[in-house]
C-alpha cells in the first residue's frame, strides 16, 4: 500500500491545502481541498472516499469530485462514513440546495454516487487492503482509520481530543508502522483546542505518553500561521518521542 499526502494543512493559503490522502491510485481518505492536487485522470479512478467527519475541510472536494468525473466512470463513487456523517452530507450537502443529490444522477438506478455506512470497528477489506474505523472524539461525530497491508500499518487520528479509546485500539496493532495524529492549535490556544475537541502540543504529550507502540508519529492539521511556533511546542513538551511534521505529497509505503 502506499500513501500519498495531498494535503495536510488546518487551513489554506498558498500552497496550504486541507486534508486528503490518496491510498494507491483509487482510494481517498478524507476529501478535503487537497485532492486539487490530482489531474482529471487520477480523479476518475478514484472508486472510494473514506471520510473521518463532516466538516468541510475534509469534505470540500467530494461534490466537486463527482461533479467532475461523474461521467467519466461507469460505476458510482462510493462515500463510507459512519451513519451520522453520511446524514450530515445527505442533508446539509447533497440536498438539492448547496449540491444537487448525485445518489439520485443520472438516475437512482444508475448513480455517479452511492453511500455506505460504517460502524466503529469495522472493516472493510478492498483487493487485500484492510481499512478500520477507529475512535475518535470530535464535536461533530469522527472516527480515524486503520490501514493494513498485511505487512505494516498506518493509523490517522482523524481529528480528536484526548480519547483513551484511541489507543487502546493502536497499542494492540502489532505490525504499526506510521502514526498520523492532529494537532490543530498552539499551546496558547489550549482552552479552544479543548472547546473544539483539538489537539495542542500539551494535550498531544499527554497522548503520545498513551502509546505504547515504535511507530514513526507525523503531526497533521497544523493552522497555517502558526506552523513553527507549533512544531517547536512540540519539541519541547513532547518527551521520549521526535515527532515530525507530515508534508505535502509525502510518501508512505507499508
Amino acid at each position: 500500500m502506499k500513501l500519498r499526502v495531498l494535503g495536510c494543512s488546518g487551513g489554506i493559503g498558498g500552497n496550504l491545502h486541507t486534508t486528503s490522502f490518496l491510498l494507491d491510485h483509487d482510494v481517498l481518505i478524507d476529501a478535503g481541498t487537497g485532492v486539487n492536487e490530482l489531474s482529471l485522470t487520477e480523479l476518475s479512478l478514484v472508486d472510494h472516499v473514506f471520510i473521518t467527519h463532516s466538516h468541510l475541510d475534509h469534505i470540500a472536494c467530494i461534490p466537486l469530485l463527482v461533479d467532475s468525473v461523474g461521467f467519466m466512470r461507469d460505476k458510482p463513487l462510493t462515500v463510507y462514513a459512519t451513519e451520522g456523517t453520511l446524514d450530515i452530507l445527505k442533508q446539509h450537502v447533497f440536498n438539492w440546495k448547496i449540491w444537487p443529490d448525485f445518489s439520485e444522477i443520472p438516475s437512482a438506478q444508475h448513480p455517479f454516487m452511492r453511500y455506505q455506512a460504517i460502524e466503529l470497528g469495522e472493516t472493510i477489506v478492498l483487493d487485500g487492503r484492510s481499512i478500520t474505523a477507529v475512535p475518535a472524539t470530535h464535536v461533530v461525530p469522527a472516527v480515524g482509520y486503520w490501514l493494513d497491508s498485511g505487512r505494516a500499518s498506518l493509523v490517522y487520528s482523524g481529528d480528536t481530543t484526548s480519547n483513551d479509546a484511541f489507543w487502546e485500539v493502536v497499542n494492540k496493532i502489532e505490525n504499526l508502522r506510521y502514526l498520523i495524529i492532529e494537532t490543530a492549535f498552539s499551546d496558547s490556544e489550549r482552552e479552544l483546542a479543548i472547546l473544539s475537541k483539538h489537539l495542542c502540543p500539551s494535550l498531544l504529550a499527554e497522548e503520545l505518553q498513551k502509546f505504547q507502540g515504535e511507530a514513526d508519529v507525523f503531526v497533521t492539521h497544523l493552522k497555517p500561521g502558526e506552523v513553527e511556533l507549533t512544531m517547536r511546542e512540540i519539541e519541547s513538551v513532547v518527551r521520549g518521542r521526535r515527532p515530525r511534521m507530515l508534508l505535502n505529497n509525502q510518501e508512505f509505503e507499508f
